[in-house]
């Protein structure tokens, strides 16, 4: 699905340089490439505030931590994502609430949002799934309208952007009051282990979510907060420094991936290729397509058999998560994300897909459907 083996070997030289340095320096924890990664990713986003974290987990906790909730507070959050999106929201106490996605996009539907309101709402994080943002200018609206939290959870796409309807554009992650990410080796912009970070424009919250991450610390040995214990080393911040040179390399190469796979596949009644919105880039974390009438799993088991790897992402909804039993929501009606669980399959996609295997894929896609 992923070929980080190769992705490595063509930048091993400035990797190795890079985690040597670090060795020699010993600095394995808060080394100055911290800072000189956080800076130069910052910049990249057009970002005040960077803070680096231990994944993408962390992030989501930590940004919920730093907004003051209170146990029983709600959260909208879709239900069609990665786990991690939701179990943060139940493990700090609060309640999640589960809305439906956009069908074409796969993400949260503002409208869903506006109708899971309720007087103890306090946040939406909307998840910019597979690679494609939410409409966050249609969020932004419902959030600044009933005084709402906005954490994006951008794990998927780091380095979209999303254009606004007056000609501007963001990247995503930098929209809402705290962005979240992932570093996860197999992300687009991915370390040589566990990593993640937060962003943000607002100087108070930055404050608070440093500290958290710091034992709530903000002068060493002195704890303000209740904080965690989750940072970023050294050796990934080295690695991912060099890699952000070329992450718009990486999303375009992507993208030139699912364009041959739109054009070999579009025309078949079979699957629905993926959606990309006029207001947003898609950076094609996933290649996700919509099975018509076709058996998954033997769909799935084809395309092994002819040595063509592929994905789920998702089959369980969170709502139906036995972890959120005590929230009594796995029998809430949420038709589009019940249809998808049940049709969509992941095709290989990543930067070092060449013409041949591109060409072996659709053949096996083809003949599997």
């Amino acid at each position: 699905m992923v070929d980080t083996h190769t992705q490595y070997h063509k930048i091993k030289d400035e990797v190795d340089k890079a985690v040597i340095e670090v060795m020699e320096s010993s600095a394995f924890i808060n080394g100055k490439i911290v800072q000189e990664f956080a800076g130069n990713l910052a910049g990249y986003l057009n970002v005040k505030h960077v803070i680096p974290c231990g994944n993408g987990t962390d992030a989501l906790q930590i940004a919920l931590m730093a907004l003051g909730l209170k146990p029983g507070d709600e959260v909208i959050t879709p239900s069609f994502t990665y786990i991690a999106t939701t179990e943060v929201v139940a493990l700090l106490r609060l309640t999640p609430v589960f809305v439906d996605v956009d069908e074409k996009t796969f993400c949260i539907d503002p409208a869903a949002i506006e109708k899971a309101i309720t007087p103890r709402t306090k946040a939406i994080v909307p998840v910019h799934l597979y690679g494609q943002s939410a409409n966050m200018e249609a969020i932004m609206k419902i959030a600044e309208k009933h005084s709402l939290f906005v954490i994006e959870d951008n794990a998927q796409a780091i380095g979209c952007n999303f254009h606004f309807s007056d000609g501007s554009s963001k990247k995503t992650g930098t929209i809402g009051h705290i962005g979240c990410t992932s570093f996860y080796p197999s992300k687009n912009l991915g370390a040589f282990g566990d990593g993640g970070s937060l962003f943000t424009n607002d100087d108070a919250l930055a404050e608070k979510l440093k500290m958290i991450a710091n034992h709530g610390q903000k002068v060493r040995y002195y704890h303000d907060l209740v904080g965690c214990n989750s940072r970023l080393d050294s050796i990934q911040a080295a690695i991912l420094n060099i890699k952000l040179k070329h992450l718009d390399a990486y999303c375009k190469a992507r993208q030139e991936v699912a364009a041959y796979y739109n054009a070999a596949f579009s025309g078949n009644d079979k699957i629905t290729v993926p959606y990309k919105a006029d207001n947003s880039d898609h950076v094609y974390h996933q290649y996700t397509l919509i099975l018509n009438n076709v058996e998954r799993d033997a769909f799935k088991d084809r395309l092994e058999k002819k040595g063509v790897p592929s994905m789920i992402y998702y089959p369980l909804p969170a709502h139906k998560q036995k972890m959120f039993a005590q929230f009594d929501v796995a029998n809430q009606e949420l038709p589009v994300t019940t249809y998808l669980t049940d049709r969509v399959i992941s095709l290989p996609i990543h930067t070092e897909m060449d013409a041949e295997q591109l060409a072996f894929i659709k053949d096996a896609v083809l003949s599997a459907l």
